[in-house]
């Protein structure tokens, strides 16, 4: 009876391709039809009790079976197993527009949004939760300017460490920066962005953040390079940020503001920037409108987080006199990211195992997997939302910016 609760879905699930679901006992179940470039995979249940719990809990049975080893897949791995089922139901299908699947989705905005009240001590705790796991981790995966956010793979970019920097160098080129300028980092991670931008324009900066892992590894690393007094770091909430600043940056922080919070962060930053000032909004979005956080992101890695639609984040910062003056839609950018990451920590699972355990590896894998595939087939992608103060400090073409990453591609040729 439990397989059969299962049948059902994967008989609607799986249309192209093959899969196969051998049960503890031996029993086989086949579904979808074999095609050219489409995988023939095997889910491999390894207790009885597995079947019933995929079926009763869809959205993070899956999850927690293959991270506790009670689900594996032949022929392919976790990523393979997650792409093939996104890519049989791919977020552009037809039929999605429909009121139970309204219906559903507000289900899942409520229960996820009771987790996203982001009082200050919560949002301390949610950020300590992935960031503080350690910095031997992250330097498993990352690239060398430990940019845990979507790389830029422009034209000819072929590696992580160039994809990363042209990232940043996107991010420098639409801000419009000159030596001297005061620029304010909010959610600085590692210090990585901050670094590049003193290097590439001589702007000064100041990098927030509450994870105190990453706060120490930044002081250092400024300390070692030698600009510790051009580029600093603070342990601080954004919301305690006093002062004025010509320009203000933020990738990869915005997902853990919460939507009730949106509002009072874009308040914030019109009160941090100067008169002529510029802003650059980097985060994950949606393609539809406002939703919840998926149960297994919001229970084992990213507690709190929230990934807006452009609609909300338009909305919230509308009342707070920040002029919108360009929007870019990142597509595909950060599927390709993640996948070099699940790449490397692949390669790295003795290390891995050996820093957590064999659970951990493996939850970390279904993180991974899942993120990769939700920008390729599933409904996310990447915003970067610029804003001013005063609508005419920028030009008013976008020349100005390729002209910028064209002077830095030729600077960083000569050196």
């Amino acid at each position: 009876m439990s397989m059969r609760l299962l049948d059902s879905t994967l008989k609607r699930l799986i249309k192209r391709g093959t899969l196969t679901v051998r049960e503890s006992g031996g029993r086989m179940w086949h579904y979808g039809r074999a095609e050219p470039g489409w995988p023939d995979l095997t889910l491999v249940l390894r207790e009885d009790s597995v079947a019933r719990y995929l079926a009763l809990h869809p959205r993070i049975g899956m999850g927690e079976a293959y991270k506790d080893g009670r689900a594996d897949i032949e022929g392919g791995d976790i990523l393979d197993f997650i792409a093939f089922v996104r890519a049989n139901n791919p977020w552009e299908q037809p039929g999605d527009i429909d009121p139970a699947g309204r219906l559903r989705r507000w289900r899942k905005l409520i229960a996820s949004r009771i987790d996203q009240i982001n009082a200050r001590a919560r949002a301390r705790r949610n950020v300590a939760h992935h960031y503080d796991l350690g910095d031997s981790l992250y330097e498993l995966f990352l690239d060398r300017n430990r940019q845990y956010s979507c790389a830029y793979w422009d034209d000819g970019v072929t590696d992580l460490d160039a994809a990363q920097i042209a990232k940043m160098d996107h991010i420098a080129a639409k801000m419009a920066l000159e030596p001297g300028m005061r620029v304010l980092d909010i959610g600085c991670g590692w210090g990585g962005l901050a670094l590049h931008l003193h290097r590439l324009t001589g702007a000064q900066i100041h990098g927030v953040t509450l994870s105190t892992e990453q706060i120490a590894y930044a002081k250092r690393w400024a300390k070692r390079e030698g600009v510790a007094d051009k580029v600093t770091f603070e342990l601080i909430d954004y919301r305690d940020v006093s002062g004025r600043f010509d320009r203000i940056v933020s990738v990869g922080m915005f997902e853990h503001v919460g939507p009730q919070n949106f509002g009072e962060f874009f308040r914030k930053c019109h009160d941090l920037l100067s008169d002529n000032g510029v802003m650059l909004l980097h985060t994950i979005g949606r393609l539809e409108g406002p939703g919840g956080t998926d149960a297994f992101t919001r229970k084992y890695i990213f507690p709190g987080a929230y990934i807006p639609a452009l609609s909300e984040t338009v909305a919230a910062s509308e009342p707070c006199k920040l002029a919108l003056t360009d929007v870019e839609v990142l597509r595909f950018h950060y599927a390709k990211t993640l996948r070099v990451w699940y790449e490397r920590c692949v390669a790295a699972r003795e290390a891995i195992v050996a820093l957590y355990d064999e659970r951990f590896y493996r939850m970390w894998l279904f993180y991974l997997a899942g993120a990769a595939t939700a920008f390729e087939n599933g409904g996310l992608v990447n915003f970067q939302l610029q804003y001013t103060r005063n609508r005419a400090i920028l030009p008013v073409t976008r020349g100005y910016m390729a002209d910028a990453e064209a002077r830095y591609r030729d600077a960083a040729s000569r050196s």
